[in-house]
């Protein structure tokens, strides 16, 4: 989804548009596919745009479905992924060391300083257009969740036989703790 900065008008423009289920796909299988999120469908995008000093503040939010294993049990979790962001669109020529003239090239642009934590809401755009799929899918990507279970109180599989000890108890007798370890089963972990 490409947005040219001279469709952004005085008061700003609104986004209501659909974000494909190819894109969040991409998205979730080109860092990692082991992570086991997977799209269900796709989403819509709110989002605003407005013109800011030199450049574009971009605000927007959608909900992503997706399904990914639980962590203890491994059956699958649907959720809807809030992804909310705003962000600060850099124009790459207003942005120019001392002593350089603009910069126009992302090898001039990557070496011209290193990474600031205030910075970290800035992306940069070639001035006239604004390419907002690999911004929804960086957005998509921070807002993963680390750890999906299923509920909070599952008891996740048998380390034995593999059974799903949320449908049943299985027939394994619990593993004698060596008696070297046994002192730290009293230990208690935050």
């Amino acid at each position: 989804m490409v947005i040219f900065v001279d469709e952004i008008g005085p008061e700003g423009l609104e986004l209501d548009a659909p974000v494909e289920v190819g894109l969040l796909k991409e998205a979730l299988d080109r860092e990692s596919p082991e992570t086991g999120f997977r799209p269900m469908g796709g989403a819509q995008l709110k989002a605003s745009l407005r013109r800011v000093s030199g450049g574009v503040l971009l605000e927007g939010r959608l909900s992503a479905p997706l399904v990914a294993p639980c962590k203890r049990c491994l059956a699958d979790v649907r959720l809807a992924l809030p992804v909310a962001f705003t962000l600060n669109l850099i124009a790459r020529t207003q942005m120019a060391p001392e002593g350089l003239g603009p910069i126009e090239d992302d090898e001039r642009a990557e070496s011209a300083g290193s990474f600031e934590l205030d910075e970290a809401d800035q992306e940069f755009f070639d001035g006239k257009t604004i390419d907002l799929d690999p911004i929804l899918r960086e957005q998509v990507l921070l807002a993963l969740p680390m750890n999906v279970v299923c509920s909070e109180d599952c008891q996740g599989l048998c380390p034995m036989c593999g059974q799903n000890l949320n449908e049943g108890k299985c027939g394994c007798e619990p593993k004698t703790v060596d008696p070297r370890f046994a002192v730290l089963k009293d230990v208690k972990l935050n």
